[in-house]
């Protein structure tokens, strides 16, 4: 089933043995995945990819909406397909790499894909988050960051600093479970990203514990690569990867 916002597939011929949850970013929503969720799909993947917890309503509610429900709800994504599936793999854009981490810690995933991950924060205010929220309530926002012409994620209009408070907090308990984190890992990462700095790709080398990680740049896409030029680059060797560790190929 598949509503706009969530996305959902059974899967079909010798694929749909194969699941793959995938999460979208911070303040943004499935929006940001459709394509890939889609091309997975027509691919006979089983898809599971879930709204989380506060997002694609107002940045208000997600103001009050504690990370451990972002984590939650894509978890339950996973849990729902590992139900049905003989192998699931977790994939995510900016925190929805984080959680894709986080559920790695926790679960045997069979291979993480993750698109500019974020673990770390370019802005230095965001460690003082949680006593600013109490003077300031917003900043501007942080979506759409897309090279492509006239492409919108449909993210918050503004960044609740709360949440910034919590996905601070998230980004910290998952830097501290990346040594548990042994699955084969597939990282793209852009060349040019306005939001997430290259210290969260750093952290990710430096504390993995998976024997296999990749990296695959993309030179002609910006944050949101999953809605941006090197799109199906990303959806065609998430494919190939997803196959190979699935003994698919």
């Amino acid at each position: 089933m598949t509503t706009p916002q969530q996305f959902r597939s059974d899967g079909h011929g010798s694929m749909a043995r194969v699941g793959v949850a995938l999460c979208h970013g911070f303040t943004g929503s499935p929006v940001s995945m459709l394509g890939w969720s889609t091309y997975l799909a027509d691919q006979g993947f089983a898809v599971n990819t879930p709204l989380l917890a506060g997002h694609g309503t107002s940045w208000q509610e997600l103001s009050h909406t504690p990370w451990e429900h972002w984590y939650r709800d894509f978890e339950a994504a996973y849990l729902e397909l590992s139900a049905r599936c003989e192998s699931v793999f977790v994939a995510g854009l900016s925190m929805g790499g984080a959680l894709a981490l986080r559920v790695a810690a926790h679960h045997p995933v069979a291979g993480i894909a993750l698109v500019n991950p974020g673990l770390t924060f370019d802005d230095k205010r965001a460690k003082y988050s949680g006593v600013l929220k109490h003077v300031l309530k917003s900043v501007p926002a942080i979506g759409d960051d897309i090279k492509a012409p006239g492409i919108t994620e449909g993210a918050y209009t503004r960044t609740p600093v709360a949440a910034v408070h919590q996905l601070s907090a998230l980004f910290n308990d998952t830097l501290s479970l990346l040594p548990r984190v042994t699955a084969p890992t597939l990282v793209f990462r852009s060349s040019v990203d306005h939001v997430v700095p290259e210290s969260s790709l750093d952290a990710i080398r430096a504390r993995l514990g998976s024997s296999e990680l990749d990296v695959v740049p993309l030179s002609n896409s910006y944050h949101v690569a999953t809605m941006d030029n090197d799109a199906e680059l990303i959806f065609a060797s998430s494919n190939e990867f997803f196959r190979r560790h699935a003994g698919a190929i």
